[in-house]
């Protein structure tokens, strides 16, 4: 493979991960397509990533259904999805280390200049990247491992919390549950284009949440849905709302 530059030491990002990968096929995990494409098509980490996501999605599966042995087949695939899901996935891979996993990466100048090394696509692309070289270098037991120490209590909370396909989706379904019809959102947005903050509120029943930043219009009521969702399953389920038009904050 052609040197590169290194956008960061490597070796602490396997020390992160507690596991020795071959310096190339690392390499290959952190390659942009973008970065590949500017520097005359050298190999990218879109087949890693593929690989990894199956490595990912069977060791999540595997632990929620053993976990959870009575829950039904729809719920174990609501908490799977729950975890497996590209902003968890983001997530988790800006704790990666003490700079998180976008220090890491290859990118284009494009990408580069729109801040790329923060976009969740990118990130939990590259995650799963990351977790199909384990694989193909070391196997299920040690990618296993890795993806344990990674979302093991990122599993344990979806479980615990309720959160159902998505917040907006158990947002939806606590709503009819407690009769109090379908949730409303506002959306705003403030910053260049290239790096705006989305802003969203949830609206169930007259009552008005607390608002919700993300950096994409999607994780921004997600996030609000999860504030709605989850001040009102803190009440008894007859308790009444707040007068309508009424802000609720809820810390977050």
């Amino acid at each position: 493979m052609v040197a590169r530059p290194q956008p960061a030491d490597q070796i602490g990002l396997a020390q992160a991960l507690v596991v020795e990968l071959d310096p190339e096929l690392l390499t290959r995990a952190l390659t942009h397509r973008s970065y590949a494409y500017e520097h005359g098509g050298l190999p990218h980490n879109e087949r890693l990533e593929f690989l990894g996501d199956s490595v990912l999605g069977l060791v999540v599966t595997d632990t929620l259904y053993r976990a959870h042995p009575d829950v039904p087949e729809g719920r174990l695939a609501k908490l799977r999805a729950s975890v497996v899901n590209m902003r968890a996935l983001a997530d988790i891979a800006r704790g990666i280390g003490p700079n998180g996993l976008g220090a890491y990466l290859y990118l284009g100048r494009g990408e580069e200049a729109t801040g790329g090394r923060n976009k969740s696509s990118i990130l939990a692309d590259a995650l799963e990247a990351v977790l199909g070289a384990i694989y193909s270098e070391h196997g299920i037991d040690v990618a296993a491992r890795v993806v344990h120490e990674l979302f093991d209590d990122l599993m344990q909370a979806v479980a615990e919390s309720g959160a159902g396909l998505d917040w907006k989706t158990s947002l939806q379904e606590l709503s009819a549950e407690r009769g109090l019809g379908v949730p409303d959102y506002t959306m705003s947005s403030s910053g260049p284009d290239h790096q705006k903050t989305f802003t969203a509120a949830a609206t169930v029943g007259g009552e008005s949440f607390a608002s919700s930043n993300g950096r994409s219009k999607k994780e921004a009521e997600q996030a609000a849905a999860e504030t709605a969702w989850r001040a009102i399953s803190a009440r008894p389920a007859n308790s009444e709302l707040t007068e309508p038009g009424t802000v609720v904050r809820e810390s977050r």
